[in-house]
């Protein structure tokens, strides 16, 4: 099989080298805290992703901002 360049150097990394990293990260965190962690980080993406996506605040005010909070029902 013919390997190319992205799948023999993935991050800069060899094979083994991941392998021993991923070790590493099981043995550190655990399998039972694992699932846990990169549920975390799939949702710390897609905030990421979805602050890339809205338009910037420009014409609010810290003070407009605080007013809206504060009229929240309810509370």
């Amino acid at each position: 099989m013919k390997t190319t360049p992205t799948m023999a150097r993935m991050f800069g990394m060899g094979f083994g080298e991941l392998l021993v990293v991923l070790v590493i990260i099981l043995v550190v965190f655990g399998p039972g805290r694992l699932p846990e962690m990169m549920g975390s980080l799939g949702k710390g993406m897609q905030a990421f992703k979805k602050g890339l996506g809205e338009p910037p605040e420009v014409g609010r005010s810290p003070e407009a901002q605080n007013a809206a909070v504060k009229v929240k029902p309810g509370a």
